[in-house]
């Protein structure tokens, strides 16, 4: 299959056209996007959250309002108000606000890859079978297959093992969601 150089090497030079470029590396054109904003990766819409404040919280939280309100305003840019009506606190994102997600890199990549295979894979395999997933960890992705709750539960605890939780407290935990998963069936 024959493809047309100029149009790409076009695409590829011409990226506010919203034209996708296109990267010829080793032979094998591949499609290169440009990063996305915090904001274009929900549909340009803004993110909207509502906490619910318990009725023993709310007194110390009126009483600390703007302690709380000023940094996450300013420097999380983030809004924030106290709906009293309905007791919770609303959040929502606006233009400005940061995407604060850091990845990993370098030393603590390669712990963190480890701490999710575990000893010969068994961490990996363990909750693989415990919510009936495949995971594939290729370099800095993860992927997870598998149905959509079973993919959440193997989520939440790929993430508890990445920020520090130790293997047995995620076992015992997956334990006692696959019994409650294996109760609905």
């Amino acid at each position: 299959m024959e493809i047309d150089r100029t149009t790409s090497a076009a695409a590829a030079g011409d990226s506010s056209s919203g034209a996708m470029a296109v990267d010829a590396a080793g032979g094998t054109e591949r499609p290169r996007f440009e990063p996305l904003m915090p904001s274009e990766m929900s549909g340009g819409r803004p993110q909207f959250r509502k906490v619910p404040v318990p009725s023993h919280r709310f007194a110390p939280l009126k009483r600390c309002w703007m302690e709380i309100y000023t940094p996450v305003y300013e420097h999380m840019k983030v809004d924030i108000r106290m709906n009293l009506k309905a007791r919770r606190v609303e959040l929502k994102t606006r233009q400005d606000t940061p995407d604060d997600v850091k990845t990993l890199r370098g030393e603590h990549l390669s712990r963190a890859i480890g701490r999710l295979s575990g000893k010969g894979g068994n961490t990996k395999y363990a909750i693989e079978n415990s919510t009936r997933t495949r995971i594939v960890i290729a370099d800095t992705k993860i992927h997870i297959l598998g149905s959509f709750v079973n993919i959440k539960v193997a989520r939440d605890s790929l993430c508890s093992l990445i920020l520090g939780s130790p293997a047995g407290k995620v076992y015992s935990k997956l334990r006692a969601v696959s019994a409650r998963l294996a109760e609905r069936y």
